[in-house]
């Protein structure tokens, strides 16, 4: 029963924000209202909600390629994992951006949003980095961890780096561009990571 309670794949993509959106505003009514509302905090995270349900159904299309998802992975603090994808190309941290109708500028360090700078490369690869800590340990071996940033509803997306430190994707092109990647894992390897990244306790230090 404790495995059963325990077990991430459970989680619904955006479940971490719902609470947020929730504590907010308890008030359903008004919460729908002010989710409408251009500028007010809960329509940002509302945004946020849609981009990270549309980046989880573009990543649980890749189950029968043999990948698995994994969605709002809880640290102790309250912060949260957007998504983890695990398959044959590795393990990846993926953080859901909805940018809607901006241009998305990456260039070798930064990411601007209409021309201002943001600190989404650097905490995504501090998220990955963080991620790989806990999957090593609870594998007992090195486990490598890719951060990725999936744009959505961008209006343009530009990526100006030959080789990337975080892979910067459009959501329309998320499955393809993971799945096309070179395989690094077998499917025994797969699969042992998969089971100790939806086990809770994995992500409890």
């Amino acid at each position: 029963m404790e495995r059963l309670l325990d077990d991430l794949a459970r989680n619904r993509p955006g479940d971490a924000v719902r609470r947020k959106i929730q504590e907010l505003q308890p008030n359903p009514v008004l919460r729908l209202i002010n989710s409408w509302i251009p500028g007010s905090e809960i329509r940002s995270w509302s945004d946020g909600l849609t981009g990270e349900l549309i980046t989880a159904r573009k990543l649980d299309k890749l189950k029968r390629r043999g990948w698995f998802a994994l969605h709002a992975i809880q640290w102790p603090s309250g912060a949260d994992i957007d998504h983890l994808a695990i398959g044959p190309a590795g393990v990846f941290a993926i953080n859901s951006k909805r940018h809607r109708r901006k241009t998305v500028w990456y260039g070798d360090s930064a990411i601007t949003i209409n021309g201002t700078a943001t600190r989404h490369i650097s905490i995504s690869q501090s998220e990955a980095k963080r991620v790989s800590r806990a999957l090593s340990r609870g594998c007992g071996v090195n486990v490598p961890v890719r951060p990725v940033i999936s744009v959505v509803h961008a209006a343009r997306l530009t990526v100006k780096n030959a080789n990337p430190p975080v892979l910067v994707l459009d959501v329309a092109h998320l499955g393809r561009a993971l799945s096309g990647l070179s395989p690094t894992l077998l499917p025994d390897q797969v699969a042992r990571i998969y089971d100790v990244a939806r086990d809770a306790r994995t992500w409890s230090g």
